[in-house]
């Protein structure tokens, strides 16, 4: 069994447009899709739509992407995981210029949690000495973003 990568994370959100504002504007995603798709019932639950835009960075058949899901015919329920809590509570993007997407994020109004700092590799998995500037967002529906540069 050899794994490739992660597939694709799905992020539920209540306004697609101000998601949108976030992950495409300020992080920089690309849109490669926006429908409005028929889900079939899950779990006892009646079939319902929604609109999901696929977003990603990159090109080929084992790339990840991120799928914002805004539910059109039920109401979301649930609220975001703070950081550290149980289950996914943040993920990260590695970015070119970590300064850059905090200042548009900054000047778009979202909340920046921690402002970009320097850390060790080998919270990455990988032998100390190396160095990794990190930063922490909050999206629209309060999802905590990671960002990660390599210096």
């Amino acid at each position: 069994m050899a794994i490739r990568g992660i597939s694709h994370v799905a992020i539920g959100v209540t306004d697609m447009e101000r998601s949108l504002r976030f992950y495409r504007d300020v992080i920089g995603l690309r849109v490669k899709a926006d429908l409005i798709e028929e889900l079939p019932a899950l779990g006892g639950s009646e079939p319902s739509k929604r609109r999901g835009v696929y977003m990603g960075w990159s090109e080929g058949p084992h790339e990840s992407f991120v799928v914002l899901d805004q539910q059109l015919s039920v109401e979301p329920f649930g609220s975001p995981s703070q950081l550290f809590s149980v289950g996914t509570h943040h993920f990260s993007f590695w970015v070119d210029d970590i300064d850059d997407v905090v200042q548009r994020a900054s000047d778009a109004g979202f909340e920046v949690v921690m402002p970009p700092a320097i850390g060790d590799t080998k919270a990455y998995g990988e032998p100390p000495g190396g160095q990794v500037k990190s930063a922490f967002l909050r999206d629209p529906d309060s999802n905590n973003v990671q960002l990660d540069q390599r210096m």
